[in-house]
């Protein structure tokens, strides 16, 4: 989950490092650091804490290289302290080596070399990197040392190399983390993310695991772990570099929340037709035949990307008639899952890097299943490793509490729901009309559902020293209520739990008192007498309630306290869609809430934008 920079070119080396960090540090931000060469030496500059801390560092005491990597932290092995800030060097310091991931063998590594004599200063398991190619290190250049190196290494691990004895090359390793390397004009990129490159070039190429890309002025080549040439593609990335700065919001997270009503309509744009009741998904790629063979689904995610996957549930079943089974991605691999040539894998992630995610399509594949892809990032692992895949066009997501990316996801899913049904024939041309044409005017609602801006920082103003909350909802919106609490907990640090609302009298209910509000999604739908009835039951007990109504309907007002509960009314939207209209008054509510409590709500404590460790 760390963020990696590398850069060989023409331009100063370390403000381009620099604002590559920047433009990272949502993937880490324990400690940050940076090498370059210069004149036949190696020179480091580290700080613990965000990026600023380099910075502070970097204006008292100035470096200046030829080339150099960089490297933000989200710490795994060793506390988050300068001496264990990346770069980490072997022990003459002219060999140097940043890192994403965790080596799983370097205990035992690290008695070995010391048996041999080598000295180690930090407590990460990165530093026994360094010295294993410090002992293979030859007159055969880096990259063949780093090969020889890797034979000794268990996990998943990113790595990224430079040597003084060595001038003019960056060695870059992927065995798990992802690495692209970006390719300019007579300047060449390594990173780990594409919005670190995308300022400087949208061309790039994505290392699949076991390759190596040595990177010099002449180029860039590629091989396996072996040695062996390996054949690339370069990619075109459409990102605009514009999307991944603030536009003048406060917040990466509020920008992001804003451009929901854009990202929606990008991933709809030239797949729905309303008028013939098809969509088109051609990077699917999967035979009509075989997808009407299919007998279940199972979905696999983590996180926001897994409460996506709730709602993806109902939509399947509901519009193709075919059960669906929902699971951790990281707990998938780990029972004895149930999995058949008739069998369709979905796995969403934003990234298409999520480790755990990776490993449970990788066993879906294994055992024979159709696999799927729901992803954001072209060309990352996940839609190299799926037989399809339906890409969310959201841009980049900066701020690490994902909002775009998973209403996207939302949009997508219903786009594969409604082709499956089609494909299957529980969904004629006729019946897929309206679900498309809703589709269609989505942006629209979500535009109007963001003017509940300012009475949800209101209601934000009110709560947000409370340090309990319960999130509660029905059927196709229960996931939701999840989603609502994850984004609370996520930037707030407060408490919250998401549950489906029948749920609450078989336990929560007991922690409803007059401190904790009740947040309850109440749309107009065939379930809401159900949750007028919860609510009621949350008003016996004392609780207060924020609730989720759709404009139009008071049905509700008369249940609830004008001087202590509170309504936000959303727009009407067709009932599989008030997932994605209700998720934007619980983001804007935990963004508010957060920025009330000085939290810092693009980098929230302990939480990296992309888990690619498990």
């Amino acid at each position: 989950m760390c963020g990696i920079i590398g850069y060989v070119g023409p331009k100063p080396v370390v403000p381009l490092l620099v604002d590559g960090l920047r433009r990272l540090e949502y993937r880490g931000y324990d400690s940050a650091g940076l090498a370059v060469v210069r004149d036949g030496a190696v020179a480091l500059r580290r700080a613990a804490g965000k990026l600023s801390r380099l910075e502070d560092a970097l204006a008292a005491n100035p470096l200046d290289g030829e080339y150099g990597i960089g490297h933000t932290r989200w710490a795994t092995h060793g506390r988050p302290t300068e001496e264990n800030a990346h770069p980490h060097r072997d022990c003459t310091g002219r060999i140097v080596v940043i890192h994403n991931g965790i080596i799983e063998n370097y205990l035992e590594l690290k008695r070995a070399l010391a048996a041999e004599g080598h000295r180690f200063v930090t407590e990460t398991d990165t530093e026994v990197v360094a010295h294993l190619v410090e002992r293979e290190m030859r007159d055969d250049g880096l990259e063949n040392a780093v090969r020889r190196a890797l034979g000794s290494l268990r996990g998943l691990f990113a790595l990224v190399f430079i040597a003084a004895d060595d001038p003019g090359k960056i060695v870059a390793v992927r065995n798990g983390p992802p690495l692209v390397v970006g390719l300019g004009d007579g300047e060449f990129f390594v990173a780990s993310d594409v919005p670190a490159l995308l300022a400087h070039t949208r061309d790039v190429v994505f290392l699949d695991d076991g390759e190596v890309a040595v990177v010099t002025r002449a180029g860039v080549t590629f091989t396996d772990a072996g040695g062996r040439p390996v054949e690339k593609t370069a990619q075109r990335i459409t990102w605009d570099p514009v999307q991944a700065e603030k536009a003048g919001y406060k917040h990466f997270m509020l920008k992001e929340i804003f451009e929901q009503p854009w990202a929606v309509r990008e991933t709809t744009l030239g797949r729905a037709s309303a008028e013939t009741g098809t969509v088109f998904l051609d990077e699917v790629a999967i035979p009509e035949e075989r997808l009407r063979a299919v007998d279940r689904v199972v979905m696999l995610a983590c996180g926001t990307s897994w409460h996506a996957a709730l709602v993806g549930k109902f939509l399947v079943e509901q519009l193709a008639g075919v059960p669906v089974e929902v699971d951790y991605g990281s707990e998938f691999r780990y029972r004895r899952p149930i999995v058949t040539p008739r069998t369709l894998a979905v796995v969403i992630t934003q990234s298409g890097e999520t480790a755990d995610t990776l490993a449970a399509l990788r066993e879906a594949r294994r055992q024979g299943a159709l696999s799927l892809a729901v992803c954001n990032v072209v060309g990352s692992m996940a839609t190299r490793e799926s037989d399809g895949t339906v890409y969310t066009h959201a841009g980049p997501e900066i701020g690490v509490a994902s909002t775009k990316a998973f209403t996207s996801q939302l949009v997508a899913l219903h786009l594969i729901a409604v082709r499956l049904g089609r494909v299957r024939a529980t969904l004629s041309a006729d019946a897929a009309r309206p679900h498309l044409e809703a589709l269609t005017g989505l942006p629209i609602l979500l535009e109007q559902a963001l003017k509940c801006d300012a009475a949800v920082e209101a209601v934000a103003g009110r709560f947000y020293q409370r340090r309990d909350f319960l999130y509660l909802a029905r059927g196709i919106n229960y996931p939701i209520a999840l989603e609502g609490a994850l984004k609370l907990k996520e930037i707030s640090y407060i408490h919250a739990e998401g549950y489906p609302a029948g749920e609450m009298k078989h336990g929560p209910i007991a922690l409803i008192d007059e401190r904790m509000p009740v947040v309850a999604l109440a749309p107009r739908d065939h379930v809401f007498e159900k949750m007028a009835g919860n609510v009621q039951e949350v008003k016996a007990r004392g609780g207060t309630v924020i609730a989720l109504t759709t404009a139009g309907d008071d049905r509700l007002t008369e249940l609830l306290d004008p001087a202590r509960d509170v309504q936000i009314a959303v727009p009407d939207a067709h009932p599989l869609l008030t997932p994605v209209v209700l998720t934007i008054p619980l983001q804007l509510l935990a963004y508010h809430i957060a920025v009330r409590l000085g939290c810092d709500v693009d980098q929230p404590r302990n939480l990296a934008k992309s888990v690619t460790v498990e």
